[in-house]
């Protein structure tokens, strides 16, 4: 048996994380979940954003399954999500984009890999805030040594790029290349512009690029990518990107891919690794029985990937696959409109993908 974490989230997570639960109890995978909290539940019962025992029971158990997590903008809190990936040291975002027959994609024979860096770049968190002094004495020193002047009264966002998250980062883009057969790694970045950071991140890209002689390596600028994702995707294999560039691509890959609804993600670190759907927690449908749970689900079997449970987890994808491309048992996200009187709940979309598993047993 294994023992795997689970934080349910908040919004519509535990409904989605229930659905990709009973996805795997029909499967039979021996799995014992431990539930913990993270975000506004984990204030309720533990009265902290992000509990110790959370951080310990994932560090203990290796592996995680995460439900989505309301995070407000412009105020409170940051991101639960990335003080998740921070102090798990979860430097890999891993997110597959693939043509699903009988969804949204207008794509035929999409196949994506983005692989994010995530601990470093703006998302570093290294923030000064207008108008205090910290601010204004930065400002000051950077007036002084820069020729490029910073407006007083500016906030400032410091977006740091190290050798060793870079490094790691690009290696792992190539072994996944590798592992999975697949043809070309792309590096994504800004360097026209910011050439000491981007221009770092690029440096490293071709560095390691020669010791994969087998895996073609090319770069694109990000502007242009997200032009040329839209008009001719099937040009990319493995995208690697720095932490911002790479939370954008993934949404827009994810619309490629046929919307949030169907997009599943991977947070992967040295020993440790957490998988939750790209999409939010949307507390507006909370309870409604309303939302696609695929991604939900579809992150669930790039976990038991994860595990090596290989077989059960191209059941669980053929499964969902199935169901989609029939149309008959689907969320109204993947109706011609969103009105579509024919749309069923979360609930009976997950009982049949549960029924398609069973079949395939």
């Amino acid at each position: 048996m294994k023992k795997i974490s689970l934080i349910p989230g908040d919004g519509i997570g535990p409904e989605v994380t229930d659905a990709a639960i009973a996805c795997i109890d029909a499967l039979g995978v021996d799995i014992e979940w431990e539930v913990v909290y993270a975000g506004e539940p984990a204030v309720e019962k533990c009265g902290k954003l992000l509990p110790q025992e959370t951080l310990d029971s994932i560090r203990k158990n290796k592996v995680a399954l995460k439900g989505p997590i309301t995070t407000p903008i412009g105020s409170g809190f940051r991101s639960i999500n990335v003080a998740l990936r921070q102090e798990l040291d979860l430097y890999a975002c891993v997110r597959p984009s693939w043509y699903i027959e009988g969804g949204n994609s207008k794509y035929p024979g999409l196949d994506l890999i983005i692989v994010r860096e995530n601990s470093e770049d703006l998302y570093a968190g290294v923030e000064f805030q207008e108008h205090t002094p910290k601010c204004d004495g930065l400002i000051e020193y950077i007036n002084g040594i820069s020729e490029k002047k910073v407006r007083p009264g500016s906030a400032i966002s410091i977006k740091p790029f190290s050798r060793f998250a870079c490094e790691r980062i690009i290696r792992f883009a190539f072994e996944m290349a590798k592992k999975e057969n697949r043809r070309k790694v792309s590096c994504i970045h800004k360097a026209n512009i910011m050439k000491y950071t981007d221009g770092l991140f690029l440096k490293i890209f071709r560095e390691i690029a020669a010791d994969y002689a087998s895996i073609e390596a090319n770069d694109t600028i990000v502007d242009n990518l997200c032009m040329q994702l839209v008009m001719r995707p099937h040009e990319f294999d493995v995208l690697v990107l720095p932490n911002l560039y790479g939370d954008i691509v993934s949404d827009l890959c994810a619309g490629l891919m046929g919307g949030l609804g169907v997009a599943p993600g991977a947070n992967i670190g040295e020993e440790t690794a957490l998988f939750e759907p790209v999409h939010g927690a949307a507390p507006k449908y909370a309870g409604k029985n309303k939302v696609n749970p695929v991604a939900t689900i579809l992150s669930a079997q790039l976990m038991l990937k994860y595990l090596g449970e290989d077989k059960k987890a191209k059941i669980l994808e053929e499964a969902v696959l199935a169901v989609i491309k029939e149309k008959k048992y689907t969320t109204y996200d993947l109706k011609p409109t969103r009105t579509d009187p024919t749309a069923v709940g979360t609930k009976e979309m997950t009982k049949a993908i549960v029924s398609k598993i069973k079949a395939s047993l």
